[in-house]
């Protein structure tokens, strides 16, 4: 792969952008929630560039209703680019460095507590270009991009301690067709992601053992069944709290490998052992209308499924091992990078293209935007999400 790929890559997943907090609408302040608003119901993370040598990490707490309040912020003299939160520890990288921070629960301040070299790890060449934990917060990964002889990708493995330290494990099988983190089933044993790189059409799987560590899955799903004369070029995989896996098919004619038509939805399901079936084809598969797609999440009711691409935000119903069906246009309409649900039916999304966070408040029979929303952020580079019930 490439150092123009790479770019790209961080450009997708990590988004090379910037963020100072200003007003959209009615904006957050800094301060607390007032006392009608009781606890937060999560606590957000915007990682941003307000400068030209100046990065930011600032910390919202959410409302019941989805607005958000600005508390706390730290400067650093490195782009933290990519997030990730689990129930106490807030993980950011910047693209050479691991950092974890403990968090406070009342108004989101974190401290630093560790910093770990995962460029050195994984041989000097690359360096993680994205985060991401198990369901159960206790093992940190990375994509380590150029993680292997300074030509493969990898996934690095870090035990999360009860501090927050990062204790390095390790990481399996090296590709270059990986590239874009892992998402884990309700059992937090099979991990999946999907590829086509050279136009080889593969979803592939991870086991993770107790201690956290990956083995990859002897596994090769069939793909789709595409309309005649085209075949599916699969990416990205977002699982449910059950046994599901939806993933992003891109439709292409077999004669050229050109795109055929818009991005649509597949859907498959995981067995006791990790191997994946499917019915989804092409004219069980919806198609999406946010452009190229960035990014894919169920929400946490199992309902769900966002999409974050090139031309918007959409949301779609999920139906377990069934197809996946319409629900949403396009909730935004400009370039969104990164999505995360809380537990309390909000949708958040960053566009750094656009200078903006997204708040919505979606369930199953009604899509809104939250108060407030969208608020404007100078250069937006990453964002996390921390469900506080």
């Amino acid at each position: 792969m490439s150092r123009s790929n790479r770019t790209c890559l961080l450009a997708v997943l990590s988004v090379c952008a910037s963020t100072i907090f200003t007003v959209a609408q009615a904006a957050p302040q800094t301060g607390t929630l007032s006392p009608s608003n009781s606890a937060p119901v999560a606590l957000v993370y915007v990682s941003s560039n307000p400068s030209s040598s100046d990065y930011l990490i600032q910390a919202y707490t959410a409302a019941a209703n989805g607005s958000l309040v600005a508390t706390v912020g730290q400067n650093f003299s490195q782009p933290l680019s990519y997030l990730t939160a689990s129930s106490h520890f807030l993980f950011a990288t910047d693209g050479v460095n691991l950092d974890s921070f403990s968090v406070a629960q009342n108004d989101g301040a974190f401290t630093e507590v560790d910093s770990v070299n995962a460029q050195a790890l994984g041989g000097g060449c690359g360096g993680p270009i994205n985060v991401f934990l198990d369901r159960t917060g206790s093992t940190l990964y990375d994509l380590d991009f150029l993680g292997s002889q300074c030509a493969n990708n990898a996934y690095q493995e870090f035990s999360v301690t009860s501090t927050g330290t990062l204790d390095y494990m390790g990481a399996p099988v090296a590709s270059p067709g990986f590239e874009t983190p892992l998402s884990f089933l309700g059992n937090n044993q099979y991990g999946y992601s999907a590829t086509c790189y050279h136009f080889d059409p593969v979803v592939f799987g991870y086991e993770r053992a107790s201690d956290g560590s990956l083995t990859e899955l002897n596994i090769v799903p069939a793909m789709p069944l595409g309309a005649s004369g085209q075949e599916y070029c699969p990416s990205l995989g977002a699982t449910d709290s059950a046994n599901h896996l939806a993933v992003v098919m891109s439709p292409i004619y077999d004669s050229n490998w050109q795109p055929a038509g818009p991005n649509q939805l597949g859907v498959y399901t995981a067995d006791a052992s990790g191997n994946l079936t499917t019915t989804s084809r092409h004219s069980n598969m919806p198609a999406v209308v946010a452009g190229s797609v960035n990014q894919i999440v169920i929400s946490p009711s199992g309902k769900l499924l966002a999409v974050a691409g090139s031309a918007g935000l959409q949301v779609f119903h999920f139906n377990g091992a069934n197809p996946i069906t319409r629900y949403t246009g396009l909730l935004a309409k400009d370039p969104i990078a990164q999505i995360f649900w809380d537990n309390s039916n909000h949708l958040y999304a960053v566009s750094p293209l656009a200078g903006k966070l997204y708040v919505f408040t979606v369930t199953s029979a009604s899509a809104a935007a939250a108060p407030g929303s969208p608020y404007l952020i100078k250069n937006p580079l990453g964002l996390a999400v921390l469900s506080e019930k």
